[in-house]
């Protein structure tokens, strides 16, 4: 595969993450919304690509929430949780060119917050 096979790519930490051009293509002809999870300068390629895509922002409560977060994973060394900071200090910075920004400080509330975004998004509506 090559670059140009994927609507978006990143590396992230260790890892490479990136969605393939075909499919977003095969589902869009077929008429089905498609809902992906990326980072932010993989929303950004998205945005560029497809203009009227909706684009929402789960942030943490507060940085300092995020970095309880991390930590209790306990998934990452400290390093690795520091370089997750760092970068999600910029992410954080970006919201406001997301259409829909939803605080993930009560799970329950944050998935209703979802839902009706998305629903708004499906009835044309970006805020």
């Amino acid at each position: 595969m090559e670059a140009g096979d994927f609507i978006e790519f990143v590396k992230y930490g260790s890892s490479y993450y990136g969605t393939l051009r075909s499919e977003v293509e095969k589902n869009l002809q077929s008429g089905r919304n498609i809902i992906l999870e990326i980072e932010l300068e993989g929303a950004r390629k998205v945005r560029r690509l497809i203009p009227g895509a909706v684009l929402i922002f789960i942030a943490p409560p507060d940085f300092a929430e995020l970095g309880r977060r991390l930590t209790a994973r306990q998934t990452e060394t400290p390093a690795e949780i520091a370089a997750r900071l760092q970068r999600a200090r910029g992410e954080l910075a970006a919201q406001k060119e997301f259409d829909y920004i939803i605080v993930n400080d009560d799970v329950d509330k944050a998935a209703d917050e979802l839902q009706e975004a998305i629903g708004r998004a499906l009835s044309g509506g970006k805020n």
